[in-house]
């Protein structure tokens, strides 16, 4: 009869399913009072044994000891659910959306403690056949930020993601800008709905989508003040944005600009289509004081706009599948571009890093408060219809 183990020596036991030794140990408590138990296998109980009592040093020396259960996929879900505190509600979605498409399906059944350099690297190889380099890095720091997670919660002892590089992938389709005709196409529509109106706006003045989408009508003057010493024209303030923390993209991208006469035929017809609307709705009515919003007044996200461009665009007769709601803004500055307006003027007017500020231009006496050029330019090119 073999003798007894000593105390705090462990268990050792045959586990006749997986046909292995099973060696365990006792190495702490958790603060509810749980034992932690430590485990290992082998073939034999020496192999058993000594594998345990790695574990038990690595303990005592005070690393990590990976979890044997703990998958790709728990270290993902769990980065997920905590590890995006304060991100907008947008970026959650999208990084839940890749993660669920291209990290979980492909590494998530793999054990975390198992997962090699090799794995990563063939997983980003695979998918740099069909994704873009910005994609391919959007999903490698999604599973870097996971697994950096799982290890900072004794989940994993080594970063593996670390040692891998995002391959270069598929050329996304590259932006493009209408021509003066299909502009023109745009622009003769009769406006009838919100998207109309966000369209011709969008396009007249060169706003960033979540720029527009943020616009409010305080920001708003169809009038201007005409009989000032120095004129003001109708004008919107582009100072907010749908972004997390309301501002715009970057300090200078802040800026007033001036608003073509076909803008602010738009803009007033869509004043008296929001108050048919809010009369409509009643109690429903959730006031924001939003320019472009939905029928009781809602903000209006991405995938509304797209779907509202798609409909104005196939309205006047162009390829909706063609287009994105951003490219209107590649549109305004090919077409200003091609009016010979010169590339400083243009970074004014859509608020590029670079141009020149609004309080700059505010406050130099010899200008304008507002800048007019794009405005002055796109009342050249698209004149409005005499009455």
């Amino acid at each position: 009869m073999s003798a007894r183990r000593s105390r705090g020596d462990g268990g050792l036991h045959w586990d006749e399913r997986r046909q292995r030794w099973i060696a365990s140990v006792t190495t702490g408590y958790t603060p509810d009072g749980k034992r932690i138990v430590r485990r290992a296998s082998g073939k034999t109980k020496t192999a058993a044994k000594e594998k345990l009592r790695e574990i038990v040093r690595t303990v005592e020396d005070g690393h990590a000891v990976a979890e044997h259960g703990y998958t790709v996929e728990h270290a993902v879900r769990d980065w997920l659910t905590y590890g995006l505190t304060g991100r907008a509600p947008a970026t959650i979605e999208t990084r839940r959306i890749l993660a669920e498409q291209h990290v979980i399906p492909a590494l998530g059944a793999r054990k975390l403690r198992e997962l090699s350099a090799e794995d990563v690297d063939r997983w980003l190889a695979r998918k740099a056949r069909t994704l873009s380099t910005r994609t391919l890095q959007d999903i490698r720091s999604i599973l870097l930020r996971s697994v950096t997670r799982a290890q900072a919660r004794d989940k994993v002892r080594r970063n593996v993601v670390l040692l891998c590089s995002t391959p270069t992938g598929q050329r996304g389709r590259p932006s493009k800008a209408l021509t003066y005709a299909q502009a023109q196409a745009l622009l003769e529509l009769d406006v009838t709905t919100t998207y109309g109106a966000y369209v011709v706006v969008g396009l007249l003045t060169g706003a960033r989508t979540e720029e527009l989408r943020a616009l409010i009508w305080d920001d708003v003057d169809l009038l201007g003040q005409p009989d000032t010493d120095l004129p003001v024209p109708p004008h919107m303030k582009v100072w907010r944005s749908v972004r997390l923390d309301g501002d715009t993209k970057t300090r200078k991208s802040r800026r007033t600009i001036a608003l073509p006469g076909r803008a602010v035929e738009v803009l007033r017809s869509q004043r008296e289509r929001q108050l048919r609307h809010r009369s409509r709705a009643g109690a429903e009515w959730q006031e924001h004081g939003l320019v472009f919003a939905s029928e009781t007044g809602t903000p209006l996200d991405a995938a509304n706009v797209r779907r509202g461009f798609r409909t104005v665009l196939k309205a006047a007769g162009l390829d909706a599948g063609e287009w994105t709601p951003r490219e209107l803004r590649h549109s305004f500055v090919s077409l200003l571009s091609d009016s010979g307006m010169t590339i400083d003027q243009i970074a004014r007017l859509v608020g590029h890093t670079g141009g020149s500020t609004v309080t700059e231009l505010i406050y130099r006496k010899q200008i304008r408060p507002v800048i007019d050029d794009g405005a002055t330019a796109m009342d050249g090119l698209f004149p409005r219809a005499e009455p």
